[in-house]
């Protein structure tokens, strides 16, 4: 697929590049992503070349995976962030994943990258579900999903392999119709069997 960018009121969703690297390198110095994402731990210049020279390209050449760079509008464009879209092997389904630059941090921005990635995710992608995991006990990024709309689904056990150490997860997904917008497939959800409806 052909790069694209994504603007939001406050934010642009580039396509991450080489000219992003010492900016990730920076952020990625912070112990929070580096305890609660996959990212390698010491995270060293090399990861941080790696990850926007090479693998971020060609995730955009094979359709695979689509790493944005999300900068600020009204700071003059630096790094806020960076958010993945990730194809998964199920049709229609798609995985977003996401960190934020320590100095960011709540002021809504991963929300509304979120919230823009995901519009794109149905409309130009075809997803039919955009699921959210992370490991159990990251409230922060549970916090964005939940601002964006995703519905929790509950816990996967032994689903993540971090540096290492399979750990459990927490998974959420958002559908088309819950931003008001059509899927490519018709959904026929199950009925309530529990009798709260």
């Amino acid at each position: 697929m052909e790069p694209i960018t994504l603007t939001t009121e406050r934010l642009l969703l580039r396509p991450l590049g080489p000219q992003d690297a010492e900016e990730v390198y920076a952020a990625c110095q912070d112990p929070g992503i580096q305890r609660w994402t996959v990212v390698p731990s010491p995270y060293v210049r090399a990861d941080a070349e790696l990850f926007t020279g090479k693998l971020s390209p060609q995730g955009w050449a094979d359709d695979t995976m689509y790493n944005f760079a999300v900068v600020s509008r009204e700071d003059g464009g630096p790094l806020v962030g960076a958010l993945g879209i990730n194809r998964r092997t199920l049709t229609g389904t798609f995985e977003v994943g996401f960190w934020t630059a320590e100095e960011y941090r709540g002021r809504g921005f991963m929300t509304e990258a979120v919230l823009e990635a995901a519009r794109w995710s149905f409309t130009d992608l075809a997803a039919d579900r955009l699921e959210w995991r992370a490991e159990a006990g990251n409230v922060p990024s549970r916090a964005v999903a939940l601002r964006a709309g995703f519905r929790m689904e509950g816990g996967q056990r032994s689903a993540l392999l971090n540096k290492g150490t399979r750990r459990d997860t927490w998974i959420g997904a958002l559908i088309p119709a819950d931003l008001g917008l059509t899927g490519t497939h018709p959904y026929l959800p199950a009925p309530d069997v529990s009798g709260t409806s």
